[in-house]
């Protein structure tokens, strides 16, 4: 069994895990990361982004694209396109982007998808220093505990490490 320590008010560099019996620790590998929309990846200051920049790989699932206002708009191009656009801007190597393609705001039933998606990324016996990010729980909002249900389930399953990352909300602040 890994075991994880936190320690607030610190960088994370890189991850590693020990083992429960006191065992040497294992560097990170790799994770398989969820988000529920891509602006937690790429809305500045993104703890995501930082979390992943302390990976050599990581496999970032996208569960539900934001919603475009105008479907018609023709100087929109594939959202799925842009998306890999924005994120390489970021230079986080070793990101490898999939967008699952769910309605926003997500379904309650969209935990079993979810969770196929994960497992799919997972891979079938995942070597040891795989964690899995995901956004800190937030009870009162049914897309993030949707999520939330889906991530316990995979580090349930796999054995695996669960890594948080702060999702701030964007606000709007006046210039006086």
């Amino acid at each position: 069994m890994l075991q994880m320590v936190a320690v607030s008010e610190m960088t994370v560099s890189e991850p590693v895990a020990g083992s429960a019996t006191g065992g040497a620790a294992v560097p990170a590998s790799r994770a398989v990361a969820v988000t529920v929309s891509p602006m937690e990846l790429l809305r500045p200051e993104s703890h995501l982004a930082e979390l992943i920049a302390g990976f050599p790989q990581v496999e970032l699932l996208v569960a539900a694209d934001d919603s475009r206002a105008d479907p018609e708009d023709d100087d929109l191009d594939d959202p799925g396109e842009e998306l890999r656009a924005s994120a390489a801007r970021l230079g986080l190597d070793g990101l490898a982007l999939h967008r699952l393609g769910l309605p926003s705001p997500l379904p309650a039933g969209a935990e079993d998808d979810l969770v196929a998606a994960l497992s799919e990324l997972m891979g079938f016996d995942p070597e040891p220093g795989v964690y899995c990010l995901a956004p800190a729980p937030a009870p009162a909002d049914p897309a993030r505990a949707v999520v939330e249900r889906a991530v316990q389930r995979i580090a349930r399953v796999y054995g695996i490490p669960l890594l948080r990352y702060r999702c701030l909300e964007l606000a709007v602040v006046s210039g006086s």
